[in-house]
């Protein structure tokens, strides 16, 4: 299970199989490469197009349908993106140098260090203005977390942390369930939205005035050299951080090139 995310630039890979279709191909390959791992650590050597599983499903009369899906052909699926890979060669939208670069995702369960790794990217009061406009956004959108409550829960697959961490700014105390649900659960992310979170979550600079918040976006044409990209790898960070950093800069280039982050969580 994870969060998946897509930069929604317009390519001929897209326009030939999809959004849909490239993620579903993508996700896969990787379901096949799951289940023959699983088969080989348990000692069944038998060939690929000999491996198959069973998938239940709800048809849409609401019955349960039980089928065989053969791995082979969900290999056979994934490498019909094999001749589009090199369009994602010098891709503007291509957030990690990789094939489809522009589509990613962020596993399940989420650590507790990066939800920790977020909370200390907030901006303090004594940066007067995204502090203000952080306040007035948890107010605006009610942002009080109560959705993501239910997937700390015992036995849920989301957060290793089953207690929610809060950080006081001031006046305001803020906690992960509310950055889950800023970022996550308010509908796909407009690059006039991106540019406010990575303003908050100190992936560009706020050292800006008013008029030059206002003005974020549309991205400017010299967008890195004014706005350049502050993120960094940190040798301690986990892979929970890591895919969290992959995604910030995920907004980055969605903001950059004035398109919407699509998401699926």
């Amino acid at each position: 299970m994870a969060i998946d995310y897509v930069v929604d630039y317009k390519c001929y890979p897209k326009q030939e199989l999809g959004t849909e279709g490239i993620l579903e191909r993508i996700k896969g390959r990787a379901r096949a490469e799951a289940v023959i791992k699983l088969f080989r650590d348990n000692g069944d050597n038998r060939p690929v197009h000999e491996i198959g599983f069973e998938l239940e499903r709800v048809t849409a009369s609401g019955e349960n349908e039980t089928k065989v899906v053969m791995v082979q052909n969900m290999i056979d699926q994934a490498d019909e993106l094999l001749p589009f890979q090199h369009y994602c060669e010098g891709c503007p939208a291509n957030v990690n140098g990789q094939a489809f670069g522009c589509i990613g995702q962020i596993e399940y369960p989420i650590s507790g260090k990066a939800e920790l790794w977020m909370l200390n990217q907030l901006p303090v009061p004594i940066e007067t203005l995204p502090w203000m406009l952080l306040r007035q956004g948890i107010r605006e959108f009610k942002a009080a977390g109560e959705a993501v409550n239910s997937m700390r829960a015992e036995g849920q697959p989301f957060f290793q942390e089953k207690g929610v961490l809060v950080r006081q700014l001031g006046e305001m105390i803020i906690n992960t369930n509310q950055l889950f649900e800023m970022l996550f659960l308010l509908g796909h992310i407009k690059p006039s939205y991106g540019a406010t979170l990575l303003m908050f979550f100190n992936i560009i600079r706020r050292d800006m005035s008013a008029d030059e918040i206002m003005a974020l976006a549309p991205s400017p044409d010299d967008v890195a050299e004014r706005y350049p990209l502050l993120l960094k790898a940190d040798e301690d960070d986990d892979n929970s951080t890591k895919r969290f950093k992959t995604f910030f800069q995920a907004i980055y280039v969605a903001w950059a090139l004035n398109v919407r982050l699509l998401l699926d969580v």
